[in-house]
């Protein structure tokens, strides 16, 4: 039996529809959700541009996948200047610090990813460049020390940090504008859902765009993720149109149910329900029980299943709720 498929064409070009980049939003008019940044935004940038300024140093700290590194996108555009990009897990001496510091023209934007990663020595440097422009290296060393103050051109410092708690104080308080990502509501997701559908060329109607946007677990990334296995699925059973069914046997075959649980996040709570009477139980003990690591469990499965109210942590350990009696259908 020969499988025939129906090619969906994508609206990107031939170079760009590897990565599907133009996703992102490149604007603050086209970017959905998180209403009280952007407004925050607005008028940070609108000032600062009114006074021929570079941006102060911005903070934006939540989950992965919410658009932290979209809006230091924008931001550049915006403010009409460069932007340089990097990691604090990359920058493990002074000397990689200072070369991408010295490098920054009037306005540029420097990003730093995870910054809460940063070694404490490379945050001693980032005091006085932050507050002062000014990059104090030190030569030579023993009795020939001495210390060379380089002047820097004014630049905003962009961090992006998953765990604000991890940052230093000092770190912390050198930021004028500290922005907190919160998950998205379903409403706001169907936009995003909606817009990345017209981008790909999907015809996807409304009901399956919001079916798309409750399984994402509040995240725009994960959505845009769902959506083009949705494609992928589509274009390989010959439909066309993207409607409920489409979606609901596609993220069927992802063991993605309606509330947007994965597998794993079901044998965590089946594996409490089952072999612990509901909790308490240890992290490490979950961990080595399905076979992930502590810390994946509780960076990236144990907030959705708080939020949406199936698990709660407890000094003892960790509990489920009645919420998740009902929805593993355990009595």
């Amino acid at each position: 039996m020969v499988m025939t498929s129906t090619f969906i064409e994508s609206s990107l070009c031939q170079s760009d529809a590897v990565f599907e980049t133009p996703l992102r939003p490149g604007s603050l008019e086209d970017f959905v959700g998180q209403k009280k940044i952007i407004e925050r935004l607005q008028v940070a940038m609108g000032a600062a541009l009114q006074r021929g300024e570079p941006l102060g140093h911005i903070l934006f700290c939540g989950p992965p996948g919410l658009g932290k590194t979209t809006l230091s996108n924008i931001i550049s555009k915006t403010m009409g200047t460069n932007m340089v990009v990097t990691s604090g897990a990359v920058l493990e001496k002074p000397g990689d610090l200072a070369g991408i510091l010295t490098s920054l023209k009037k306005g540029d934007v420097l990003f730093i990813d995870e910054i809460h990663r940063l070694p404490r020595v490379i945050e001693e440097y980032l005091y006085p460049a932050m507050e002062d422009f000014n990059l104090d290296l030190v030569i030579d060393s023993g009795p020939a020390a001495r210390i060379v103050q380089l002047k820097l051109e004014q630049f905003t410092l962009v961090g992006a940090t998953t765990r604000a708690g991890a940052l230093t104080a000092p770190l912390r308080s050198r930021f004028g504008l500290t922005c907190r990502l919160d998950y998205y509501h379903a409403d706001d997701l169907k936009h995003v859902v909606q817009r990345s559908g017209e981008l790909l060329n999907i015809d996807i109607d409304d009901i399956s765009a919001l079916e798309v946007a409750k399984r994402s677990r509040g995240t725009p990334r994960i959505a845009n993720n769902l959506l083009r296995w949705v494609r992928d699925y589509a274009q390989m059973r010959n439909d066309s149109l993207v409607d409920l069914e489409v979606v609901d046997r596609s993220l069927e075959m992802l063991s993605i149910d309606n509330l947007g649980l994965d597998e794993v996040d079901k044998k965590i709570l089946t594996l409490i329900v089952d072999f612990h009477d509901g909790g308490p139980v240890g992290l490490g003990t979950i961990a080595a029980a399905i076979g992930e690591e502590a810390v994946t469990i509780e960076d990236m499965y144990e907030p959705y299943l708080i939020m949406k109210g199936f698990l709660r942590r407890t000094p003892r350990g960790r509990e489920v709720t009645p919420l998740a009696y009902e929805h593993l259908q355990k009595k």
